[in-house]
């Protein structure tokens, strides 16, 4: 059986999601909601799914082949700054416990308070160095601004210097940019489902990362990389058109778009276990910075080694699919 590292599967922490509720339905008015793609209906994991990090977990990544799982907490982006150092604090001590436990089935993304911004890059430096995390994910816009905000400058700087990986993952788009982009005249179910999992999600992730490219992030710390889950959050597929519309004379970048992408990004299928995306990421970016993911619980561990064992790649390129590429990103001591 292939060695298999999926690295977007996720956990939820009570504490911290009971003090994000105010504040995220106040941003977003899609807060909670996801869908099950058979019926169209929401649907969210069950709190016993989303918290298990022990048996039950184990006992679904062995049915269905999943060697480790690199774990994160859902959003931390919402805690109120009075309370988000304890709290992510707290939260990221579960998840140690937990890769302490299954030293050899999880590894962990440090959750991050992000508005407080030097809290936050004090807890990145504590995760990496004491707790021996991979990296931190971080969920979206935090108080309507962009990580390319100055104020957010101590965590890029951190990350940069400890050589960790930003997951930069989707989040609900707020309540700034849903009136007019997804719910003008659409009824609220399909509404919710195109600023969400159809389209939102993957678009303002995308725009996320652009951002960071265009105010000369990977300028500042040329060596910082990000991932973008869902086949790159929809950059890929106007990347040639980015480079045409914004060559570095436009930009007054040191680079253009596309190497960006290609030098400072990562990126994997989150659960879209679709061959003509494979075949299309693999063309533009190749497959030296594709790693596994599978979204777990919100999607299934189900059909996800199938999809890799049979997709037509040489076994080799699978095996660093698989297992190799996270490997040489966030460290082999540590994963394997």
């Amino acid at each position: 059986m292939m060695r298999t590292v999926t690295i977007e599967e996720h956990v939820l922490n009570p504490a911290v999601a009971r003090a994000s509720a105010a504040t995220a339905q106040q941003l977003s008015p899609y807060w909670g909601v996801a869908f099950d793609p058979a019926s169209g209906l929401p649907y969210t994991p069950s709190p016993d799914v989303l918290c298990d990090l022990d048996e039950g977990r184990i006992a679904d990544m062995d049915k269905h082949g999943i060697t480790m799982q690199v774990l994160s907490n859902l959003s931390t982006q919402q805690v109120p700054a009075d309370v988000a150092a304890d709290l992510v604090r707290s939260a990221n001590d579960t998840l140690a416990a937990a890769v302490r436990r299954h030293p050899s089935r999880f590894a962990a993304f440090a959750a991050l308070p992000t508005t407080v911004p030097g809290a936050a890059a004090a807890e990145l430096e504590r995760c990496v160095g004491d707790l021996g995390f991979v990296g931190t994910m971080i969920m979206g816009r935090t108080e309507g601004e962009f990580l390319s905000a100055e104020r957010f400058d101590p965590i890029l700087r951190t990350a940069a210097r400890l050589s960790v990986p930003i997951y930069l993952h989707p989040a609900l788009p707020t309540r700034v940019t849903s009136a007019d982009n997804y719910e003008a005249g659409l009824d609220p179910v399909v509404a919710a489902r195109f600023a969400t999992a159809a389209w939102g999600w993957h678009n303002e992730t995308g725009i996320h990362f652009l951002h960071l490219v265009l105010s000369g992030v990977f300028d500042r710390y040329p060596d910082l990389q990000v991932i973008l889950g869902h086949w790159g959050e929809m950059v890929p597929w106007f990347l040639y058109r980015l480079d045409e519309a914004l060559p570095p004379r436009a930009t007054k970048l040191e680079r253009t778009i596309g190497d960006y992408v290609r030098q400072n990004s990562y990126y994997t299928p989150a659960g879209m276990f679709t061959e003509p995306h494979l075949r299309f990421c693999v063309d533009v970016l190749g497959t030296d910075r594709l790693i596994y993911a599978v979204d777990y619980p919100f999607v299934g561990n189900d059909g996800a080694v199938d999809f890799l064992l049979g997709a037509d790649l040489p076994e080799a390129v699978k095996e660093d699919i698989a297992h190799r590429n996270a490997e040489r990103l966030l460290g082999g001591s540590v994963l394997g």
